[in-house]
């Protein structure tokens, strides 16, 4: 219960909140944030967008299959 009590004093006196930066309900997205690019530190690929597409359904199938393997465990 004081947890519940902290975090709404929290967002009503709006502790943590950067004077200037008020993104409003979509703070959270990245692309929000102003001259996000010169912040951005990913590292450029030669790779098509298909393959990464591939990989990632790939990866969500086995760990799909491996967690109702441990769920039959």
């Amino acid at each position: 219960m004081a947890v519940l009590v902290v975090a709404v004093w929290i967002m009503l006196t709006g502790r943590g909140l950067v004077e200037g930066l008020d993104f409003g309900a979509g703070a959270y997205y990245y692309a929000d944030i102003p001259d996000f690019e010169k912040h951005d530190s990913s590292i450029p690929t030669s790779l098509p967008l298909w393959l990464y597409i591939l990989l990632f359904l790939a990866w969500g199938a086995l760990m799909y299959a491996l967690w109702k393997w441990i769920d039959r465990r």
